[in-house]
């Protein structure tokens, strides 16, 4: 059975590499190798699950700073490369942001290590960053490293995922092997129960969970809260004037939203201020982080470390396990030369990297 060396960069809590070493196949298998990232409580989080007994593995730092020549070969490179300054949330800065450029870095690493096959992840607003030039650019600078790529927007709530979150993720291949990557497909996945209620509640979270601590709500939050039915938010509910939110230029529909139960979260985000903690179907609270990992599908026994908010951050931009594990499991199928349910990609590209996207 083959054996994948991985490497992973902008490694966060490790959603992506959770997926990557457990996925499931009887032809290959994904170990980690090596991780990089900058912030610590986020490394302290992925040593802990994912590579307890190899702490050292993990190398926490700036990547700017990170030299290659003292790691492990790789077969594989895995990298959600930073999302802030392509995110339509933000100011989208893209590409003349102070983050919009560290996806270079790992173009740097695939031509460095040339391994056979990477994953990366980003947010679908990079599609309209810098006018849809960051995109282009970005997807250019794999081909260069010598990469056939094939990017595909996955709707992970089709995929099992108990979450609206929609994201960009390229497979690549290194141009001398003769495979060709397929996303899978999500039709294995249709009927399955991806209710917010289901997720938070079967089974039930122990009181005593890591991570499950509930934030204190102001007697004020707790009492506009209650004027705001399950699926609502906070500027199309029927609320007296001393609860309604007043907020010029609001961009977010989600401010005081509270979750519809019998349908799957709206995106978990890892940050914001009032009023986007996610706030739950029937009591006037925000969730608790052990509650926002079971919507991005992180096994209860995934401890974080950090301070509430820290941790927070860590789960709001991972990729979800569940999501990532299943991509995994294709590329180690692509790879084994073993057939599998796919889809096109939705992403289509010519030579000129004229990109657009269609059908999602």
């Amino acid at each position: 059975m083959k054996s994948f060396r991985l490497g992973e960069l902008f490694a966060g809590a490790g959603g992506l590499a959770w997926g990557a070493i457990h996925a499931e196949t009887n032809c290959g298998k994904i170990i980690s190798a090596w991780a990089n990232d900058i912030e610590p409580t986020t490394c302290a989080t992925y040593r802990k699950n994912i590579c307890p007994d190899n702490p050292d593995k993990v190398i926490c730092g700036d990547i700017r700073n990170l030299n290659f020549k003292i790691l492990d070969k790789i077969d594989a490179l895995a990298f959600g490369f930073p999302c802030n300054d392509f995110s339509v949330v933000g100011k989208q800065k893209g590409l003349n942001g102070k983050c919009g450029l560290l996806y270079q870095f790992a173009v740097n690493a695939l031509k460095f290590f040339q391994p056979a096959w990477f994953v990366a992840e980003n947010v679908r607003g990079l599609l309209s960053a810098n006018h849809g030039a960051a995109n282009k650019k970005i997807l250019r600078g794999f081909q260069e490293a010598g990469y056939k790529i094939f990017p595909h927007i996955y709707k992970f709530e089709e995929y099992g995922v108990p979450q609206t979150r929609h994201r960009i993720i390229v497979v690549g291949i290194r141009n001398d092997i003769d495979k060709i990557f397929r996303p899978p497909s999500p039709k294995l996945f249709v009927g399955k129960n991806i209710s917010a209620k289901n997720a938070l509640e079967n089974p039930p979270i122990p009181p005593d969970a890591p991570n499950h601590e509930k934030t204190k709500q102001s007697p004020a939050v707790i009492e506009r809260l209650k004027f705001i039915k399950p699926g609502q938010n906070a500027f199309n509910a029927d609320m007296p004037p001393e609860f309604q939110l007043h907020v010029k230029s609001a961009t977010l529909s989600n401010i005081y939203r509270r979750l519809d139960p019998d349908k799957p979260a709206y995106t978990v985000t890892g940050s914001g201020g009032g009023g986007t903690h996610i706030y739950h179907y029937a009591e006037p609270r925000a969730l608790t982080n052990r509650e926002r990992a079971r919507l991005q599908t992180f096994p209860d026994d995934f401890i974080f470390e950090g301070s509430k908010e820290n941790v927070r951050r860590q789960i709001g931009m991972a990729v979800p396990c569940a999501g990532a594990k299943i991509i995994f499991e294709a590329v180690l199928k692509t790879f084994a030369g073993i057939d599998y349910e796919s889809v096109p990609c939705n992403m289509i590209f010519n030579n000129e990297m004229n990109l657009f996207a269609e059908n999602f």
